[in-house]
């Protein structure tokens, strides 16, 4: 018998522990929820509410050691809120790292164009050595020296290896080939390298013109030697007794002018 009454017992405790749940609907939390997550931040929605001249006893013994937490507003995403500033952080170093991208890729124009403008290593690349200078130092820079007398005469050949013109004509080629390699290899502004191949073109421009003048010069050069050694030389057909006369010296002299 005590065995059905106590099993009557639990179940019935059971029965009334399993329907006696009920759902907690507290207004104060779900107010705070929507505050904190989604809706504004509504001070007219605290409670328990102060009541009819704030002497609502539960009002007090909620917010009465936190009397400024109503007015102020904690929402992550308030205005003001943490999660907001974070996100305005966000934004700032985004505008921030964008500023210094934009900053680093102009200093690596600048810094391309000056090395452009200062190396040596690529002014063969600089398009005013590719469509001009380069052409016009082309003789200079592929000189052969044993073509130099091309077109000459052995006797004109000789005379220009003889009196030292032949090598005083490689020495300041040489000389001026060693100027441009050292002006192309140096690392200077683009202007002064473009002034520097003026001025060697212009030297080298004179000193080609004075070298074909000199070679065109050459036989003429002999030919007057001829003859001044020819008017030198006494003619042993006219003289007498192995002595010149005036007479003769001066017919001689004229028969040498008119050739």
């Amino acid at each position: 018998m005590k065995n059905i009454i106590l099993a009557l017992l639990f179940l019935e405790l059971a029965t009334a522990m399993a329907f006696g749940q009920k759902s907690i609907r507290d207004n104060a939390i779900r107010y705070q929820q929507e505050r904190m997550v989604f809706k504004q931040w509504d001070r007219n929605k605290f409670v328990p509410e102060p009541g009819f001249l704030h002497l609502n006893p539960m009002y007090w013994l909620t917010w009465g050691l936190h009397p400024n937490y109503p007015k102020t507003d904690l929402r992550p995403l308030g205005p003001y809120g943490p999660q907001t500033q974070r996100m305005g952080m966000v934004l700032a170093m985004r505008q921030s790292s964008n500023a210094y991208k934009l900053h680093a890729d102009t200093l690596r124009s600048v810094a391309l164009t000056e090395i452009s403008n200062y190396a040596g290593a690529i002014a063969d690349l600089d398009p005013l050595w590719m469509l001009y200078y380069s052409r016009e130092f082309q003789p200079l820079i592929e000189q052969d020296d044993g073509a130099l007398l091309s077109g000459l005469g052995n006797k004109e050949q000789a005379y220009l290896q003889h009196i030292g013109l032949l090598d005083w004509y490689l020495e300041e080629s040489q000389s001026i080939r060693e100027r441009l390699a050292a002006l192309r290899a140096t690392n200077i502004d683009r202007g002064s390298r473009l002034l520097g191949y003026h001025r060697i073109l212009g030297e080298y421009r004179t000193l080609r013109a004075s070298w074909g003048a000199k070679k065109q010069r050459s036989k003429l050069y002999l030919s007057l030697a001829e003859t001044a050694q020819k008017v030198r030389t006494p003619d042993a057909s006219t003289m007498t007794g192995g002595i010149e006369n005036d007479k003769q010296i001066i017919d001689r002299i004229l028969r040498h002018a008119k050739l």
